[in-house]
């Protein structure tokens, strides 16, 4: 049943990326899934479930394989130590890590895209769509929280 609860809920998170912008600028959901895996479930299920995330959203985006199945994963990974085992958690903390968290998400993916392939948009476009999407993130950090401190 637990499989069955993240598929959809991976499926509607690309519906709702795909769907809304914020100042032409789609947010970066698909992330926060990775961090909330890593939180939830550890640095293994992390790295898992967030190179699942990005395995799909490198499927869509119709270009080479990789770039997002790297960034998801190490979110996922790194998301796991704010579990309480390096980190207190707080909400303020969550903020900052997953805004933390999506600008270095964002910052693979460009520069794996720029290296491996044709650069998907200017430095500035880039920098302009990571700020963003890590504030859109920003607020969703304080409600995912770790198990421990429920």
């Amino acid at each position: 049943m637990t499989y069955l609860l993240w598929a959809v809920i991976i499926l509607f998170t690309f519906i709702i990326q795909g769907r809304v912008s914020l100042f032409d600028v789609s947010p970066n959901f698909t992330s926060v899934l990775a961090y909330y895996a890593g939180v939830r479930k550890g640095e293994l299920g992390g790295i898992f479930l967030g190179s699942f995330i990005g395995v799909i959203e490198d499927s869509l985006s119709g270009t080479f394989l990789g770039p997002n199945l790297l960034s998801k994963g190490l979110v996922g990974y790194f998301s796991s130590f704010m579990s309480g085992s390096f980190f207190r958690w707080t909400p303020f903390l969550g903020a900052i890590a997953i805004s933390v968290l999506t600008l270095i998400d964002d910052t693979l993916v460009f520069v794996s895209r720029s290296f491996f392939d044709k650069m998907p948009t200017s430095i500035q476009a880039a920098v302009f769509i990571g700020a963003i999407q890590s504030l859109i993130n920003a607020p969703l950090g304080i409600f995912l929280r770790p198990k421990e401190t429920q």
